[in-house]
């Protein structure tokens, strides 16, 4: 797995906002999947997406993957209690 540029790294919001985190690298990716990890647990898979200019949808959280496949972005709109953690993005290269 190559290395992800991921920004903002940390960032705490208020309940109700809308946020965006982005994932950026120089590489073209095949796929890149999208994890959260709570505190003391494993990471656990939200999603993958293998399309550029994929978009997916899950209850309030929106992942798209750029037309390029080089970066990824996850916006959660109406940020609630249980959407604390940390979300981190994986990807997997082309051969």
């Amino acid at each position: 797995t190559q290395q992800l540029e991921q920004s903002p790294r940390f960032l705490s919001i208020q309940e109700g906002e809308n946020f965006t985190v982005y994932c950026n690298s120089s590489s073209v990716f095949s796929s890149l999947q999208w994890y959260r990890e709570d505190p003391g647990e494993g990471p656990v898979l939200l999603v993958t997406v293998v399309k550029g200019g994929e978009v997916k949808k899950l209850k309030r959280l929106t992942f798209q993957f750029g037309d390029a496949r080089k970066d990824s972005s996850l916006h959660i709109t109406a940020a609630q209690p249980g959407d604390t953690g940390l979300y981190l993005c994986a990807g997997a290269q082309c051969s």
